[in-house]
């Protein structure tokens, strides 16, 4: 097999998850005293969905069968599609949109430079990780919006099986040269620090950080276990 190259606001309650449990619903509470003002929150949401449609785009150009190609074009689509979702909320709110972009825009690029991998399976593993990890992050983050913009926010992060086509990618790379496997799950690891420092970028810190970590801790601790969950269902060990 080839290798290819390449502010001060009033917090409301947080939006209900059915998929969640009970659990995760007071993580998110707890987050929630972190989260952002809505026009950041969004803006930075936003930039990131622009960085996840441009490394996808990068990997359709360079992917090697037409059966990649259509998966990453359908995982493009879905991100697509949340994009225009975060960026009508700024609308709505009545906010210009490329105002609400501009503050994000080059720590997004780096944190892209950071973990896009230079052969191609490196790509399709940094997208199948980094949007999945992000994605729970910014849906518990959301537990701090205004309740029904949250609500919002969530059903449209929420939207579309992101991860099969993903998935699916990788599972037949893996297939087809098993020694892929070590690297892919070396990969992996690499990109969660890099992902947990993206995140921890959109959180609100107060004077008193030991609590702000108390809070965090478990939340992260959940994030990485549903990572975990997906390498597993690879067969990587995460």
């Amino acid at each position: 097999m080839a290798w290819w190259s390449r502010r001060t606001r009033a917090r409301s309650e947080a939006p209900t998850l059915s998929s969640r449990e009970t659990a995760a619903g007071a993580l998110r509470v707890d987050l929630a005293d972190l989260t952002p003002a809505p026009d950041v929150y969004l803006g930075q949401c936003a930039a990131l969905h622009l960085g996840f449609v441009e490394l996808l785009s990068e990997g359709i150009r360079t992917a090697p069968r037409p059966a990649d190609k259509d998966a990453l074009a359908r995982a493009a689509a879905i991100v697509l599609d949340r994009y225009r979702a975060i960026t009508a909320e700024l609308e709505r709110l009545h906010l210009d949109r490329s105002d609400a972009l501009q503050p994000h825009l080059a720590s997004v690029e780096e944190f892209e430079s950071r973990t896009r991998g230079n052969a191609w399976y490196e790509q399709v593993a940094s997208a199948h990780v980094t949007i999945g990890f992000l994605t729970d992050f910014w849906m518990r983050l959301a537990g701090g919006l205004p309740r029904e913009l949250g609500e919002r926010v969530v059903d449209a992060l929420g939207a579309g099986d992101l991860g099969e086509p993903l998935h699916r990618i990788l599972e037949r790379a893996i297939a087809a040269e098993p020694r892929l496997a070590s690297r892919l799950a070396l990969w992996s690891r690499r990109l969660v620090g890099d992902t947990m420092l993206q995140a921890r970028s959109a959180l609100v810190r107060h004077d008193d950080r030991s609590k702000d970590e108390a809070q965090i801790e478990p939340v992260f601790t959940e994030l990485i276990a549903e990572h975990t969950r997906r390498m597993d269902k690879l067969g990587l060990t995460a």
